[in-house]
């Protein structure tokens, strides 16, 4: 027997929760800064503490970068603006709710 989703009470495998909390959550803000020794940091902030270790190591992942989780703030090695934002979508999460600083 399946399990069920505690929120929805549908089961696992017909759950569409994570989804819905993607598209409804609060505006994602991507921008660059300087770090040490004139290299830059592309920061990704406003993802949901629930998910944000999945998505930095994902962003990781399709960039071929280093990064970390700082203050509930994705940093990632480079400047990654576009890119970033292409991969947040494939993610599942809304386009117009990402802007791009």
């Amino acid at each position: 027997m399946s399990d069920t989703c505690p929120k929805c009470g549908l089961p696992t495998e017909l759950c569409v929760c994570k989804v819905l909390d993607r598209e409804t959550e609060s505006k994602i803000r991507i921008y660059t800064k300087k770090a040490k020794f004139k290299k830059f940091l592309t920061v990704v902030e406003g993802i949901d503490p629930g998910t944000v270790e999945r998505t930095t190591k994902e962003l990781k992942r399709a960039l071929a970068c280093g990064g970390t989780i700082k203050d509930g703030l994705i940093e990632l090695q480079g400047e990654h603006k576009a890119a970033t934002k292409r991969i947040l979508v494939n993610l599942g999460y809304k386009n117009e709710n990402i802007d791009i600083a």
